[in-house]
């Protein structure tokens, strides 16, 4: 049987928040990205607007799995910021190769940093 220290606990928690912040930044950015994006621009207009309207919902997802009390378990919530994270780390490759997405490039690295950092807390 493990027991888990005050300090374990509140590092679990603070990366919970952490990441459950950067998911909410991450959203508004690709949310903002997304309605910058032509919609009757380019093939690569198009994707990069997709790869921002899915992260978005995404992070807003996970932010929700993280901020609630919710009867999820750890392996549920494992699954829904590994998720994240993927799509995150697209979303980045995407907007990498869009000229002004910048930002959103940046935010989606660090919620994928974040997510990652949690994840490593609950192993």
């Amino acid at each position: 049987m493990t027991t888990t220290t005050q300090q374990e606990l509140f590092r679990f928690l603070e990366d919970r928040f952490a990441c459950a912040q950067a998911c909410t930044e991450c959203a508004r950015a690709c949310a903002l990205r997304a309605s910058m994006v032509d919609a009757d621009g380019t093939q690569e207009q198009e994707f990069v607007r997709r790869k921002g309207i899915m992260c978005a919902e995404v992070c807003d997802a996970t932010c929700r799995v993280l901020s609630e009390q919710n009867s999820l378990d750890e392996s549920a919530i494992r699954i829904q910021v590994e998720w994240c994270r993927t799509v995150c780390l697209e979303s980045a490759h995407a907007f990498d190769r869009y000229p002004g997405a910048e930002d959103g490039a940046q935010a989606t690295r660090e919620c994928a940093q974040a997510c990652t950092d949690f994840l490593t807390t609950l192993n």
